[in-house]
């Protein structure tokens, strides 16, 4: 089964939709923003149930009168009315918000755009956005339409007024991930800010899922981007890698999947983070030592359903109980508590999780639960996805050695796979490309500038002179090969000096530089 056709039946329609952090309606009733596709989710289009809900409410003038043959209900109370009014109002609001269109018994709403419950959606125009914690596809050259998943997932657009505030706050000028939009998404983050603010503590969490031994370009960026927090806001850091989850879904054995992680650790360790403010644990061992971090998972899997998990995350009846119990596991570092020997026993300190915008589902369960069980909601940064050599229609995979450029490539097999794989916006003669200039919103090879070369003035420089005309093809990816060949040397110097005795200490549960 599809995920964007995962149902979500069942328990009297108090299903978690996810799409607004599992809001609900008085009464637990399913939010309707998030399951406009309701026919494939509940068996009823949308107006359908709106005016079913509204029946049930006892709203005045919902239906003709009580059914034929059935004793009419007793006169609901003026308290009733009321709040049944309300009820169908707060409806109606939310209705034309998903569908831009007032709400009219009986007539379906007009081209809008189907949406699932994990936000998942697909235009009826059959222009294609799939986006999962595990697949990411587009029918479009310049990539994911990411205004309209800010929409669909029901998160903020990181917007210049907040680039400004986190500027005030740390002192510090923006990353320029943040000033170039590749993140681009967040949620709750002025009340990290305003936590921060009032020397209230927060920390940080990201995290890892352990496929191969090498890392490759795509999978720095929200390490990268999680040092630059940590150093501007000098908080504890806390890196997930989800061996027990690879070990799920890959045909890995637990062994394979630990020496993954502890090989992925020293690319996490060689990107600069501090040993004396980042704790770096691995699912398949850290499990076993932590009582506090276990119960954490057993309150989330308590407070998930079944049919929630699945409408969530699409799994199937076929599904191995691993995979649906997985989700409890990666939300628990969001709650302070499961990390005793660094934040003892307090539950009020807030998480604040960079990661790629197909991680959202995971965190919007996270942060339905959350309260549920007495911790705050984590907040959010979205990053985009790093596109494939071959477009971006795809995300890079570490499964197509030229999909991607690894941080274990030569020089020569970084310039190779950049001069023969990445796809090019310029036309097909020079005299064209001259005269019309290349396409920098298709163009891999400046897709990937946006990303790793820091000089903005350099890259508005290129963008321009491509745009034109002046720059050629092949001038650009020997810029980005001159970009990238020194950054990747680097790091590879760095991972070079990192030992297994390094990472030990590393995964080692300790106390870190900070009183709590």
């Amino acid at each position: 089964m599809k995920l964007a056709e995962a149902p979500m039946r069942g328990g009297g329609g108090r299903g978690l939709c996810s799409c607004r952090d599992g809001e609900r309606f008085p009464g637990g009733t399913r939010r309707l923003l998030g399951c406009v596709s309701a026919r494939k989710v509940s068996g009823a289009a949308p107006w359908s149930w709106l005016t079913q809900r509204a029946v049930r409410a006892r709203v005045p003038g919902a239906e003709g009168g009580p059914r034929r043959g059935r004793r009419p209900s007793a006169p609901a109370v003026p308290e009733e009315i009321e709040s049944a009014v309300k009820l169908l109002l707060q409806l109606k609001v939310d209705y034309k918000k998903t569908t831009g269109q007032d709400f009219k018994p009986g007539s379906p709403p007009e081209d809008v755009v189907s949406m699932s419950i994990n936000g998942t959606a697909t235009d009826i125009d059959g222009d294609e956005d799939f986006v999962d914690p595990w697949t990411v596809t587009t029918g479009s050259a310049k990539g994911v339409d990411y205004d309209k998943l800010i929409v669909r997932f029901g998160s903020s657009k990181i917007d210049q007024d907040l680039i400004e505030r986190i500027e005030r706050v740390t002192g510090q000028k923006a990353h320029h991930f943040l000033r170039r939009g590749i993140f681009f998404s967040h949620r709750d983050m002025h009340q990290v800010l305003d936590a921060y603010e009032q020397k209230k503590p927060f920390y940080l969490y990201t995290g890892r899922g352990p496929s191969s031994g090498s890392m490759h370009m795509g999978h720095l960026i929200p390490f990268i981007f999680t040092k630059w927090l940590q150093e501007v806001f000098d908080v504890p850091l806390i890196v997930q890698l989800t061996d027990d989850e690879k070990y799920l879904w890959k045909d890995l054995t637990p062994m394979q999947a630990y020496q993954y992680a502890v090989e992925n650790a020293k690319d996490i360790i060689a990107c600069g983070f501090d040993i004396d403010k980042t704790y770096i644990f691995s699912d398949l061992d850290y499990m076993g030592r932590s009582p506090d971090f276990y119960k954490n998972i057993v309150q989330v899997q308590k407070h998930v359903t079944f049919n929630q998990v699945k409408g969530i995350f699409g799994f199937t009846d076929s599904d191995c109980i691993g995979k649906i119990s997985f989700p409890a596991i990666q939300a628990a570092p969001a709650f302070s508590t499961s990390f005793p020997h660094i934040f003892k026993d307090k539950k009020n300190i807030h998480c604040l999780i960079p990661c790629a915008i197909d991680q959202d589902p995971y965190f919007r369960m996270t942060r339905d639960v959350a309260p549920r069980i007495g911790y705050p909601k984590p907040a959010l940064l979205h990053s985009t996805f790093f596109p494939a050599l071959q477009g971006a229609q795809t995300k890079m995979s570490a499964s197509d050695p030229n999909s991607s450029i690894f941080l274990t490539d030569t020089p020569k097999q970084i310039k190779t796979k950049i001069n023969k794989h990445a796809f090019s916006g310029g036309k097909d003669t020079i005299e064209d490309h001259r005269k019309y200039g290349g396409n920098c919103e298709v163009d891999v090879s400046y897709m990937y500038l946006t990303f790793f070369l820091e000089d903005d003035e350099k890259l508005e420089k290129i963008r321009q002179d491509y745009t034109s005309g002046a720059l050629l093809t092949g001038e650009l990816k020997k810029a980005l090969i001159e970009t990238l060949q020194p950054i990747i040397l680097a790091h590879q110097e760095r991972r070079k000096q990192i030992s297994d005795e390094t990472v030990k200490l590393f995964m080692t549960p300790r106390k870190l530089a900070f009183d709590f």
